[in-house]
């Protein structure tokens, strides 16, 4: 059930008191002995809140420490990109990580501007340094929680490929921090803010050098050529500098809807829980936006580190994520001749099988995987990625040329490439949607969430396909029963059933009590419902036979 007040502007008493999280984070101590107050890497770095004993500074100089441990064994001498968004965590923690960097004997690049930095640019940065010839490679940190509430705080690690971390690294450095942790940060090495700014940083212009580069993954020309009139909402997230400067730069019709920054995002309207969220696939997040879609050609927003994108079109208002990114693939696969016609699409396994349609109809290989962006790094790093996106409004793609652009989302390209879309096509992506239905079938699409034990979710992660006994599913023969994706074969922590028509996938939640259904029916909404409590029993029935 939606909150009352979802979609409508925050109000005094939804604001977070930032001096009171700020104190939490410097005096609270985490009890290394409770599992909710460990270093626990999810689909995106350590996330946490300083109130709840998961983000506090002890997790910072533990997990930085265990990183600047981890590159010396990885033998990673290269400069580390380091980068932080707007929550009000984001700072102290950013701080004390460049501490401990410092100490450890670690060359840090910030920010020449002393601004925030959008995941995207951070990967760019890596990836830029470590093509350029020098002996030694570089790595990151990014200091967000993406799009979650202003009490958290967040941090992850960037490899020298550019994208997150595999589940090799974050184990060994979740693994040595909470190692660190039990032993009262004995071994952790940290120098004062003014020594590290002296002695260990390098300045690096990440907004000019990115944005100075985006002609080569976009058509900018088309774009200003057309005349396309673009709204971007930063949503008090790191973007918030890099959308002016594009539009200026690059001479386009843009402008910054709302340019503030304010660590309790005031400016916010309610997400669906009632909770401030910034998550531009959310229709309740982003109501203001919607509100105001007639106002331009083209809209987006970004969160909080512009690793995720918002398209809001005059026609189609919001456009579902899964939506997007099946035009964003249909668009760029007819209209990027430079890239190799061997290269493959990739999506994870809850992505609309929309993607699937279009894909196979234009002839490219489909290279499905887990959830998570790391899956598809050594793809977009190699070229054998053309594309890969997430049902959660995350994706990256290729340069014109098919060489690497970001291995990690980049919720800025992809907003641009909306803009790029109505510019050559004549057409809004929501309308060349509708245009994909026709063609292929109208999707219905849910994601859904079960209460779950800490025991039953252990032992739906690791549920195997031959433990599924039903043969049909709502109405359908089951075809297919998936543990592990198709593409790379690695366990997808869960399971998807699939039928002719539809099909379901359950993971359970890294951080609650519940797990997560996801559903998509070809059928239409009520065959869905069909689909979700078919679903449910069928995961009940497996979760009882594998206790």
């Amino acid at each position: 059930m939606a909150h009352d007040r979802a979609g409508q502007p925050a109000r005094p008493e939804d604001l977070e008191d930032l001096s009171h999280l700020v104190t939490a984070f410097y005096s609270r101590v985490p009890d290394p002995s409770n599992p909710a107050q460990q270093v626990v890497f999810g689909t995106s770095g350590h996330r946490g809140s300083s109130l709840d004993g998961a983000f506090n500074e002890a997790h910072i100089l533990a997990i930085t420490q265990a990183i600047a441990d981890y590159r010396a064994s990885q033998h990673i001498t290269g400069p580390l990109f380091l980068g932080r968004d707007t929550h009000a965590l984001s700072e102290p923690a950013w701080t004390t990580a460049l501490e401990v960097l410092a100490a450890n004997g670690v060359t840090v690049a910030i920010d020449s501007r002393g601004g925030y930095t959008p995941t995207p640019a951070v990967s760019h940065a890596i990836l830029r340094f470590n093509s350029s010839g020098a002996m030694a490679q570089a790595d990151g940190i990014v200091v967000t929680p993406s799009h979650n509430p202003p009490r958290d705080g967040g941090f992850k690690y960037n490899a020298p490929h550019g994208g997150p971390a595999d589940s090799t690294a974050t184990d060994a450095i979740a693994a040595r921090a909470n190692e660190l942790l039990f032993n009262g940060l004995e071994g952790v090495q940290r120098v004062t803010l003014a020594q590290a700014l002296d002695t260990a940083v390098e300045q690096y212009d990440y907004l000019d050098i990115y944005i100075d580069d985006l002609p080569n993954v976009l058509n900018l020309d088309a774009i200003r050529g057309a005349g396309i009139s673009i709204g971007a909402d930063p949503l008090g997230g790191a973007s918030v500098h890099y959308w002016g400067e594009i539009g200026e730069r690059h001479d386009l019709d843009l402008t910054v809807v709302n340019p503030a920054v304010d660590a309790t995002f005031r400016f916010m309207t309610l997400d669906t829980d009632g909770q401030i969220r910034m998550d531009c696939s959310s229709p309740n997040a982003m109501a203001s936006l919607i509100a105001a879609k007639n106002a331009y050609d083209i809209s987006t927003g970004n969160d909080a580190d512009a690793d995720r994108h918002g398209i809001v079109t005059p026609d189609g208002g919001l456009m579902n994520p899964n939506h997007y990114l099946a035009v964003a693939i249909d668009y760029l696969i007819a209209n990027r001749i430079g890239w190799d016609a061997l290269s493959k699409v990739g999506k994870t396994v809850v992505t609309s099988s929309m993607v699937d349609r279009v894909v196979s109809v234009l002839g490219r290989g489909l290279y499905e995987v887990p959830v998570g962006f790391k899956w598809f790094v050594p793809g977009l790093f190699n070229g054998s990625l053309a594309f890969g996106g997430e049902e959660s409004a995350g994706a990256s793609f290729l340069r014109m040329d098919g060489g690497v652009w970001s291995t990690d989302k980049d919720g800025i390209v992809l907003a641009l490439l909306a803009s790029e879309i109505a510019a050559v096509t004549g057409q809004s992506p929501s309308s060349r949607y509708a245009e994909l239905e026709k063609r292929y079938g109208s999707p219905a699409y849910a994601r859904i969430d079960a209460p779950a034990t800490r025991d039953q979710k252990a032992v739906l992660a690791k549920l195997s396909s031959d433990q599924v006994k039903a043969t049909e599913l709502a109405g359908e023969k089951i075809t297919t029963i998936l543990s592990h994706a198709p593409g790379n074969g690695a366990a997808i922590g869960g399971i998807k059933v699939m039928t002719e028509n539809a099909w379901f996938a359950a993971r359970p939640s890294g951080t609650e009590d519940k797990y997560k259904i996801y559903a998509e029916s070809f059928k239409g909404p009520d065959h869905l419902t069909q689909v979700q409590d078919a679903a449910k029993e069928l995961v009940t029935e497996a979760l009882a036979a594998g206790e």
